[in-house]
């Protein structure tokens, strides 16, 4: 089977996740880390893509992002790939690759999807119930919306602007947010369709965006397609 053209449409949010080979390491020490950051910050730049939530965790990379272009979040994927993972192997004497293939990523509607989406990405890899303070930690956007530092890689959607009048306001709803974090259905929900790459929306837009990018967004239902009643033969004219 075919597989599908990769998931991008211009000017929509979506969720994406970069992970590396099994037994390796996203990044060794805060170094890897920082040229990590500095380096998606420039590919982002450059390709036209808006970073709304980031995590750089111990074996993946996730973000939440709103390209300007349909290629935009893939050529901003391969640029970070061709400058962080030469850089990574001179520092540490390795040849080959990093990356477990290509990135995975679905597209979502924001207004029911983005925050919830920002949640995951910001508490990927943290203890249950943790408090906000284990979320201020410089390797994802998490603490910049909650107030502790500005993040020159983070612009924050729409949505989130709409949590308060104020950024205090802002900083202490988002702060609520992900020490609740998301439920057990809501979580397999959002990573389910970042793995297969099935848009997050009402069918409607569903229906309205495929056609307009030429893609399927959602699995054919399975089985063979029902056939047509047969129609009998008219009877004969007399």
């Amino acid at each position: 089977m075919a597989r599908l053209p990769r998931l991008g449409v211009a000017a929509w949010p979506h969720l994406l996740v970069q992970q590396v080979h099994d037994g390796q390491s996203l990044a060794r020490d805060d170094i890897d880390r920082q040229a990590l950051g500095e380096a998606l910050r420039e590919a982002a730049r450059a390709h036209g893509v808006v970073v709304h939530a980031y995590h750089l965790g111990e074996s993946s990379l996730m973000l939440v992002a709103t390209p300007e272009s349909a290629d935009g979040l893939s050529l901003m994927m391969q640029a970070l790939g061709r400058r962080y993972v030469a850089g990574f192997n001179r520092r540490h004497g390795r040849q080959g690759g990093l990356w477990a293939g290509r990135y995975r990523g679905t597209v979502l509607d924001p207004a029911r999807y983005v925050l919830d989406a920002m949640v995951l990405v910001e508490t990927r890899e943290a203890a249950p119930h943790a408090g906000a303070a284990v979320f201020g930690s410089a390797w994802s956007s998490a603490g910049h919306h909650l107030g502790l530092r500005t993040d020159p890689l983070v612009t924050d959607p729409a949505i989130f602007w709409a949590l308060g009048n104020t950024p205090f306001e802002r900083q202490a709803a988002w702060r609520l947010r992900l020490a609740e974090g998301l439920s057990q259905a809501r979580t397999a929900e959002l990573v389910q369709a970042m793995h297969k790459g099935w848009a997050l929306m009402s069918p409607e837009q569903e229906a309205a965006l495929s056609q307009s990018i030429g893609r399927r967004l959602s699995p054919r239902p399975r089985g063979r397609p029902r056939k047509a009643p047969a129609i009998p033969p008219s009877a004969p004219s007399s």
